[in-house]
Order: C-alpha cells, then sequence, then structure tokens
C-alpha cells in the first residue's frame, strides 16, 4: 500500500476539525512508542487529539479519502507496538475522550469513553459501591487499550475478561461510518454480534468511542494466601484440587523463588515468608470476613495436603499493598539483568511446569535466561529472554529465534501466543505458529471489509 503524506494542507483541515491547539507535529516523541522493550521509536507526521466521536468521524473520512494510515492510541501502555505508527501518518491519540459519562447502579452499567483512566474507573465505581473486576495490574492504562487487546489480568480465574464485560461499543469505521453495537441489556440474539469482532481487534477495524461495561457488586473483603513449594507440580497441581472443590479465588498466580527474591530487592520490602523454590499467591475475595476466613482455610488445606511446606496468610492492607508491589515489579527488577525482551504465552494450566521444563532447554539451547512466571489459574506465563550480561547488539540477533521457540514449546503444548498483550507489530511474525493459513486469510479478509483502503492501525496483527 503506497500511502500519502501529511500536507500542510491536510495539517490545515485537521485543525478545523479538533482546534489547531489539538493538532501537534512538533515535540511528539512521547507518541512514537509504547512500553514494548526493545522497539524503536516510530514518530508519526502528525497527533491529533479528538474530544467527541464526530470528530474521530470526520477525522477518518479525510485519513480515507486522502489514504493516510491512522495509528490509534489509548495510554501507550501496551507490549507489543500496537500503537506505534510504523507508517507514520496519523497518530489518533484517544486521551481527551476520558469521560465517565454514567454510572448506572440499577443496571450494575458504567458507560464510558476510551480514554478513562483504569485507575480513574476503579475508584468511581467502587464509590458506588460496585465493581470492574478485571485488573491488568497498569492502572495508568485506558480502557479502550483495554478493548483493544482484551485484557485479561490476575483475576481472570474468577471473574474472566475484557470480553466478559462489554455490553455494549460505539465504534468509527475507517470510512468515517458511525456504529453501535450492544446496550444495557444482557441478552442479544439479533444477528452477528459485531462488538465481540471488535473486542481484540486492536484498533484495525475501528476506533472505539464509548464502551459499556457491566459492573458487579464490590467485594466487602479479601485476603492473600502464600503457599511455599519445593516443587513446582505440586505448585501448580494445587490449582485443579481447589477449583474441583468448588472454590473459586480471585487470582492464582505462581512465581519462583528466585524471580521473588529479584522482586523483593529491588523494591526493598521484605515479605513475611521463606526462601523456597516455588509459591502461589493466592488472591481471595468475599462479601464477609467469615465468608473470606472459610474459603481462605478450605483453600490452605488442601495445599498443604499438596506439598505446601507452609502457607502464609496476608490480610492487612499494607501488607496486601506490599505482596502486590512486590510481584507487579518483576519486569522492572529483570531489566537490570541485562539485555532483556518479554511475552506472554499460553498453555493448559496443567501443562505450565512441562512448559517451563521447556524455557529451561531453551536457556541451554541459546545461552540466554528464559524464564517466566504468571497466571497459575489460567496457563498465562509471562516469559522473559534475558541475556545476562550480553551487549544488546548480540542479544537482538539471538532473541528472536528463542522467542520462536517459546510460542512453538507453548502451542505444541496446546496453547498459544499470547494471553492478554496481543499482537500488534512485534508479534506477527509468529502469529502461523498458532494460526493458520486459511485463518489468517479470512481475517485479512475481514479486514478489507472493514477497512479496503487499509488506513486503519496496518501492519498490526498481520501484513
Amino acid at each position: 500500500m503506497q500511502y500519502k503524506k501529511v500536507s500542510d494542507n491536510i495539517i490545515q483541515e485537521l485543525g478545523k476539525i479538533v482546534g489547531g491547539e489539538n493538532v501537534l507535529s512538533e515535540d511528539i516523541e512521547d507518541y512514537g512508542h509504547d512500553e514494548t522493550f526493545l522497539l524503536k521509536p516510530v514518530l508519526p507526521e502528525v497527533v491529533v487529539k479528538p474530544k467527541e466521536r464526530e470528530e474521530v468521524s470526520e477525522i477518518l473520512k479525510l485519513a480515507n479519502r486522502e489514504i493516510i494510515p491512522v495509528t490509534p492510541r489509548g495510554g501507550g501502555t501496551g507490549l507489543s507496538g500496537g500503537a506505534v505508527p510504523i507508517y507514520g501518518g496519523i497518530l489518533l491519540s484517544l486521551e481527551r475522550m476520558n469521560r465517565i459519562l454514567e454510572i448506572d447502579e440499577d443496571n450494575f452499567v458504567a458507560v464510558l469513553e476510551p480514554g478513562v483512566i483504569l485507575a480513574d474507573l476503579y475508584k468511581a465505581v467502587e464509590d458506588r459501591g460496585l465493581y470492574y473486576p478485571v485488573y491488568p495490574e497498569e492502572e495508568s492504562g485506558f480502557i479502550g487499550g483495554n478493548v483493544a487487546t482484551n485484557a485479561g489480568g490476575m483475576k481472570a480465574v474468577k471473574y474472566g475478561i475484557t470480553r466478559n464485560y462489554i455490553l455494549g461499543l460505539d465504534a468509527v469505521l475507517p470510512n468515517g461510518t458511525v456504529i453501535e453495537t450492544g446496550g444495557k441489556y444482557v441478552k442479544n440474539s439479533t444477528g452477528y454480534d459485531l462488538r465481540h469482532l471488535l473486542i481484540g481487534s486492536e484498533g484495525t477495524l475501528a476506533v472505539v468511542t464509548k464502551i459499556i461495561l457491566r459492573l458487579i457488586k464490590k467485594p466487602e473483603k479479601r485476603c492473600f494466601l502464600i503457599p511455599a513449594f519445593d516443587d513446582l507440580e505440586d505448585a501448580i497441581g494445587t490449582v485443579p484440587k481447589i477449583l474441583k472443590e468448588g472454590m473459586l479465588p480471585t487470582a492464582i498466580e505462581f512465581m519462583l523463588g528466585a524471580a521473588m527474591r529479584l522482586c523483593q530487592d529491588y523494591t526493598g520490602i521484605s515479605l513475611p515468608i521463606p526462601d523456597v523454590a516455588n509459591y502461589l499467591i493466592i488472591f481471595v475475595e468475599g462479601r464477609t470476613e467469615a465468608e473470606v476466613s472459610d474459603l481462605a482455610e478450605r483453600i490452605s488445606t488442601i495445599c498443604m495436603g499438596n506439598g505446601a511446606s507452609d502457607v502464609f496468610v496476608v490480610d492487612t492492607e499494607r501488607d496486601m499493598r506490599n505482596v502486590s508491589e512486590v510481584r507487579s515489579k518483576l519486569g522492572f527488577a529483570i531489566k537490570e539483568l541485562g539485555s532483556i525482551d518479554i511475552g506472554d504465552a499460553v498453555v493448559p494450566r496443567s501443562k505450565i511446569p512441562e512448559f517451563m521444563r521447556m524455557l529451561g532447554e531453551l536457556s541451554e539451547k541459546y545461552g540466554l535466561l528464559v524464564s517466566g512466571s504468571g497466571h497459575a489459574g489460567d496457563g498465562n506465563v509471562h516469559f522473559a529472554v534475558i541475556g545476562v550480561g550480553m551487549e544488546e547488539e548480540e542479544f537482538m540477533k539471538i532473541s528472536p529465534d528463542a522467542f520462536r521457540d517459546v510460542f512453538k514449546s507453548s502451542v505444541s503444548l496446546g496453547g498459544t501466543i499470547s494471553g492478554e498483550h496481543g499482537i500488534g507489530f512485534i508479534k506477527k511474525k509468529y502469529v502461523p505458529i498458532a494460526i493458520n493459513e486459511a485463518q489468517i486469510d479470512l481475517m485479512r479478509r475481514i479486514k478489507r471489509v472493514f477497512d479496503p483502503n487499509c488506513i486503519l492501525n496496518p501492519g498490526k496483527i498481520f501484513d
């Protein structure tokens, strides 16, 4: 596809749509990257900041007419290059579309724009006694980015992922046409449900401009359990035993002892736990203290019966914050070890120990440190490929092959190559490992129906 450059005339037209102060062509370095490790920044030709749906529509009409690429962007917290404008063109920043339009307590619904920051959403609904339970951990991210990647996070075991809470979406197609899908209702069998096609499409099919979220009642009590295990298979084998008993913790994470030590050293937080080879971190929530206490006791009994040397209960707000802080800083802590790249893969949860052994074999094969921690409850392993003491240039030559083998390993175990980070630009070369050509071709044809001129977030997911 041959795209046109953004001319001075186009910049003037954009200024008429959103106001000249919301069209930037200088000092735009922050818009050329997301949080993807080792991805070189690519600057757009112009940054445009709409405030209203109608402005988004006019921008896309203009871009479609002139064949100019448009890259939608939320908070820039992604980890796959999905918001990086690899073809230049227009960077469509949704940061000004940041209003919570309504919190409907009777229908347990929030209506909001894509630029709402997750931390603000959580506070706004919890102040009303309600709860949005999807927690991808990066609270500075935008809800629109979560919709784009179908984000999950640690609480997916009990509550599910973003898709499970989207009742409706308003979106603008690449030609400027506005569509409205779903609404404040639960059941819908009226034709194709296009909202589910848009969720997880990474901004390649339409620009979401309004989101209708399902909420639930806020749980009042919570605690963390940290069982300590010498054997990883015992730790992971505990998960189905908990679930088979009908108990549903909010989250079940696993973390290697080496990773736990690294994070405690990095944060300076010392948790009241022994130094062992493996940990589970189990998050329990409920309506009453008695409910949480009973569930915690039953889970602890199962853990002890399956090889845990002890189970540590963390039930004060301060200590729970410390656990969350230690666990969330793994990505930052491992940066200290050398050149690094990270990804997320998914396997059936019973296959996590086998997958971890495969990562160990890849460490030996490539002379790199390849390891992981993550969501034991749903099989989503966040892995890191680290060149300890290695120069970045040398690491960049080796790491793509290591990544390819990691993904081949996850797929061979019945899994796939991403559970929540998305494909974006970085992972698209690995997509054929997980999806056959017939399916990729079908996705390409869907893309052409929505976007025949291929102006919207081109080069993401597939070419």
